[in-house]
């Protein structure tokens, strides 16, 4: 099933839901008025962070009422985990992860989520190898026998690691794969106990450019031959480039595949809460460039480029409007 067979089929039922949407918004307090919004993002060293703690400034100080707060997750697979059991509202998640969870594959095969509602595309999530240049290693086609930080088990980069190094006809078996979080694979190459750290983030990423302030840097790329199968197997990938000087020593473009971050609801949020969500947000995209590189990304024209599940009846409504 591909991401507009998945859009067709809930188009008509995200309609039925904003017909039906209830005025009270997600978590609401009718006593007092209060609105309250749990965000999940990621890790500290990563995007989402930053991003997620701007989305709820926006929130607060826009929506009336609003008590908004962004917390450190996970990130793409736990978020979507924790909008399942609503422990949180809103949260940054990859747009192949979304898939996976609405079709009920790769990590979510069998366990189908029901309930995700689509806010808006942000920006590109960028798949950067990371090596040291005195390692050596200049081509993915050279990981075999090397030491990889892959991602946690059961992650988005995980996922995306396995996908690509497939496409250059390297499996797990042919390398020595470190599940390791996104801060603990920076923290391992920087110390010398991996060859390669894997990072699926917008950049410049803060933890690379840690790491390229005390170590020069190379990222490896992934070259069109490989990157045209990839996308012929899993859409929701694009071809992107990583302009030369974005980390500080190393000033080659390279060119690499990057998935979407997603701003996803979970079924607490009704219609008129994400038409305000939404609203609020792009009225508001300096403060979100002001929060992180990767602001300058997010623009309304490309807030429905790779939607890879239904979208909320309101954020629909918001970017439909003239």
């Amino acid at each position: 099933m591909n991401i507009s067979t998945v859009k067709k089929i809930f188009a008509a039922g995200a309609v039925l839901v904003f017909s039906a949407a209830l005025l009270t918004g997600c978590g609401g307090d009718s006593a007092s008025g209060k609105k309250f919004l749990n965000i999940g993002t990621g890790g500290t060293a990563g995007t989402y962070y930053p991003i997620g703690g701007a989305i709820a400034e926006i929130l607060n100080k826009e929506i009336p009422g609003m008590n908004a707060s962004a917390q450190s997750t996970g990130a793409s697979v736990a978020n979507i985990n924790m909008l399942r059991d609503k422990a949180i509202d809103l949260a940054t998640v990859q747009n192949d992860i979304t898939y996976y969870a609405v079709t009920g594959t790769e990590m979510f095969d069998g366990k189908k989520v029901d309930g995700l509602q689509g806010i808006a595309s942000l920006y590109p999530e960028t798949c950067q190898f990371v090596t040291l240049q005195s390692s050596g290693i200049k081509d993915l086609s050279e990981l075999k026998g090397k030491r990889v930080a892959v991602g946690a088990a059961g992650s988005g980069v995980e996922a995306n690691v396995r996908q690509i190094l497939a496409a250059y006809g390297i499996s797990y078996d042919d390398i020595d794969a470190k599940f390791l979080s996104f801060a603990e694979g920076a923290s391992a190459l920087k110390d010398g106990n991996v060859d390669v750290a894997v990072l699926t983030a917008g950049y410049p990423t803060a933890s690379v450019q840690d790491i390229a302030s005390q170590n020069p840097v190379r990222l490896l790329p992934v070259e069109d031959k490989a990157a045209d199968a990839l996308i012929a197997k899993y859409p929701f990938y694009t071809k992107t480039t990583i302009p030369a000087g974005t980390y500080g020593g190393f000033n080659e473009d390279i060119p690499s595949v990057s998935v979407m971050a997603m701003l996803v609801a979970g079924p607490s949020v009704d219609a008129d809460m994400g038409y305000s969500i939404t609203k609020a947000i792009f009225s508001n995209l300096d403060r979100l460039q002001a929060a992180h590189a990767v602001g300058k990304q997010i623009t309304k024209a490309t807030a429905e480029d790779g939607m890879s599940l239904p979208m909320n009846a309101g954020a629909e409504k918001y970017f439909n409007e003239k």
